[in-house]
């Protein structure tokens, strides 16, 4: 911000001195320079997000749910690229950090989609709950709607050829209680990723297989302790699946989606790895 300021303070300096200059033809070659040196500031100064969300690519599922807004971040360079459907936490998919993980999983091979089964109206009502008992009635309501939208997605794409019939699954935080939910006894989702939540609260539905899971723990998350991760991963076990558990040392409930930070980058590189190994085959 310092620096920006500099630059604008000296920006004012030459307009100064360019309405001191007599001469037309010199106040106007200043005039053209001191343009063109703003509008490459306003480039520089462009929100990021918000140029990287401009790279996605919209299109709507229809659903028995309704239609289902996903967005992509383009084809892998492979023939087949299998599909990866993200479920965002209660905030949804503004933070940038979202696009990282899209092109992470891009570079793996696989295609990357951000599936909006939180509408924008249940943002809005989650936003404005007041209280965690009123956010997990809210939940519990709206939950057999989002369960039934991402078994719709995952039987969208896995009828299209380029994915070769794997899908995966990524959930972080609500979006994990909504994946693990719609992956129980599921044939068409091929593996599983929980990030910092397992199951619905009170969830009561028997579970008698998941796909081969991979969960993602911060050490220092107050909302979904480490602990739960490591019963789910005993749940899993006895159920006879293939299952991984990776706890980051130091990391918060919101570990995942902090851009940048070393946690964050090894845990999306952990879930794309994982993703391939099964969905490559």
């Amino acid at each position: 911000m310092k620096r920006v300021s500099q630059r604008r303070k000296g920006l004012g300096d030459i307009s100064s001195k360019i309405r001191n200059f007599r001469d037309k033809s010199t106040r106007d070659r200043f005039m053209r320079l001191f343009s063109i040196i703003v509008a490459i500031l306003a480039i520089f100064s462009f929100p990021a997000g918000a140029s990287a969300q401009a790279s996605r690519q919209s299109f709507t599922v229809s659903t028995h749910s309704g239609g289902v807004l996903v967005e992509s971040f383009g084809s892998c360079a492979n023939a087949i690229c299998p599909a990866v459907l993200i479920l965002s936490g209660s905030r949804g998919f503004e933070a940038p950090v979202y696009d990282e993980i899209g092109q992470t999983f891009r570079a793996a091979g696989l295609n990357a989609y951000l599936v909006h089964v939180l509408s924008a109206t249940d943002l809005d009502a989650i936003a404005k709950a007041g209280s965690a008992r009123a956010r997990i009635a809210y939940y519990a309501q709206r939950l057999p709607g989002w369960i039934s939208a991402v078994q719709g997605v995952a039987a969208h794409f896995d009828e299209q050829s380029r994915h070769g019939g794997k899908i995966g699954v990524l959930g972080i935080s609500l979006g994990a209680q909504i994946a693990s939910a719609a992956s129980t006894g599921r044939s068409d989702i091929d593996a599983l990723v929980l990030v910092d939540g397992g199951f619905p609260n009170g969830y009561s539905q028997p579970v008698r297989s998941l796909p081969p899971l991979h969960l993602i723990w911060g050490s220092a998350d107050q909302t979904f302790p480490l602990s739960i991760g490591r019963e789910f991963q005993r749940m899993a076990q006895q159920l006879g699946g293939a299952v991984t558990l990776d706890a980051y040392e130091g990391g918060e409930h919101d570990f995942f989606l902090r851009s940048g930070t070393r946690n964050a980058g090894a845990a999306h590189r952990s879930a794309a790895d994982f993703l391939a190994s099964y969905l490559l085959r």
